[in-house]
């Protein structure tokens, strides 16, 4: 596969220049004016090196090139420009530009400057990998030893040979795309890639083109025919992740593709068929998103052909201990850092804790253990405060668990009327959408759901 360039320069002759210089070099090249236009490609397209004007027109060089080091770090970036002085370089090279080359253009710099930017993102790339297949034991495993994982495993082992259709749910941070993977790599299409499409992180102008692809003309900048998601992943799997965040019509395109196997790229008039075995994902509860004209009752069976749902850690809260140890050695070796290790009170306190950002939180806190003390027994001590306090809340709760056992029936009846109508009215505020509910008033979206359902709220 070609590398791909970006050039990006206000002039005509510029660009054609590099055109003929990087093409002979067996490089596939594309080309725009402005920097507003070079970010937009960059969100729908791979591009392995970019050439990047100081002087444009709207956003200067400059200013692309801070939002290209935050957003796409590993892209070398080399900067031309015609006023070019030492005082300029020495400042993008500070930035975080790969190199800087002055007009006229050299063909010998020119070329000699795409090389080693190539060869800096291939190390970059390798280096990469070998960090992923070092953490790869803690990362695409389905860890645990707790009866609701070991279900998990024994569906997915079902499920993952056959081409039906899946669909994931569960809270954020439990791994749901850690099952995808599984699921992938046990089918039959795990010679083939899987495609991953976080549905949520994709503007809405743009999820039609990514997922579709699109003509040449179809719109500004299209300034080439470009493949989408589902025709990268023919024969393989592809992955929608967050697929409750997708409009009513781009939900509307995915089922006509799933009814027919077929679909027109963005601009385009011609039929393509596809063979894709499509893996879903959401943390929204459908059915309620569905009640409330959010998504589509008939996208909701055809994906729900196999339902998966993942369990958030504080359902199986057994397996932390077991998997805070998968972390500390996977990131141990990663990072370079002597492991930890823990203290029986620290590691109870740990396990009792609800971690409400699941899995995801407590490898954030491993890796914030090890950075802060590399190679020490963790105590009580160490913990941040709200692992260290958990007991604290949990007395607290069983405290008030108990005093409302023992309140007068009255009273009890009041408070039940006041917390329904407060609920209600709530939930109206959020328009039925329970997720946003539970973030706005501090409650776990499943212990939400149950006050709900005892009161006969309907969402």
């Amino acid at each position: 596969m070609r590398s791909k360039i970006l050039v990006v320069d206000d002039e005509e002759d510029i660009r054609m220049s590099l055109i003929g210089i990087l093409e002979d070099e067996g490089y596939e090249v594309s080309t725009c004016e402005s920097g507003e236009e070079a970010l937009r490609i960059m969100t729908r397209e791979e591009v392995d090196v970019l050439f990047l004007d100081i002087w444009l027109t709207g956003r200067d060089g400059i200013d692309v090139l801070e939002t290209v080091r935050r957003e796409y770090s590993d892209v070398p970036v080399i900067m031309i420009s015609g006023h070019g002085n030492i005082e300029t370089a020495v400042q993008t090279i500070k930035m975080g530009a790969f190199d800087f080359i002055e007009k006229p253009l050299s063909l010998e710099k020119v070329v000699v400057a795409a090389k080693k930017a190539l060869e800096f993102r291939g190390l970059q790339q390798e280096n990469q990998d070998l960090r992923s297949r070092a953490r790869s034991d803690y990362v695409e495993d389905i860890s645990g030893r707790s009866r609701m994982v070991g279900n998990l495993r024994q569906q997915i082992d079902k499920v993952a040979p056959t081409d039906t259709w899946v669909l994931i749910t569960g809270d954020n941070g439990t791994g749901k795309e850690i099952v995808a993977r599984a699921l992938h790599k046990k089918s039959r299409r795990s010679k083939r890639p899987m495609i991953a499409v976080n549905c949520a992180a994709i503007p809405e102008e743009l999820i039609e083109s990514v997922l579709f692809g699109h003509e040449k003309g179809a719109f500004t900048g299209a300034d080439k025919s470009y493949p989408g998601r589902f025709e990268l992943a023919h024969k393989g799997t592809l992955f929608l992740d967050e697929i409750g965040d997708m409009s009513l019509k781009t939900q509307a395109k995915i089922l006509r593709l799933l009814e027919e196997q077929s679909f027109e790229r963005v601009g385009g008039r011609k039929s393509l068929n596809v063979d894709v075995r499509l893996i879903a994902a959401t943390n929204k509860d459908l059915l309620a998103e569905m009640r409330a004209g959010r998504f589509r009752e008939d996208l909701y069976y055809r994906l729900n052909v196999f339902p998966l749902y993942v369990p958030s850690l504080r359902e199986r809260g057994e397996d932390i201990p077991q998997l805070l140890e998968e972390f500390v050695q996977g990131q141990s070796a990663e990072n370079g850092l002597p492991a930890v290790s823990f203290t029986d009170e620290a590691l109870e306190r740990i396990r009792r804790y609800p971690w409400p950002g699941n899995v995801r939180e407590l490898k954030n806190f491993t890796e914030r253990m090890l950075i802060m003390y590399p190679g020490q027994r963790i105590e009580l001590g160490h913990l941040p405060p709200e692992i260290k306090e958990t007991e604290d809340a949990e007395r607290e709760s069983r405290q008030v668990s108990y005093a409302a056992d023992n309140e007068p029936r009255d009273f009890k009846q009041a408070r039940a009327e006041f917390e329904k109508s407060f609920l209600e009215k709530k939930l109206a505020e959020c328009q039925g959408n329970v997720s946003k509910l539970a973030e706005l008033i501090g409650l776990e979206r499943s212990y939400l759901h149950r006050k709900l359902k005892a009161y006969g709220i309907n969402n």
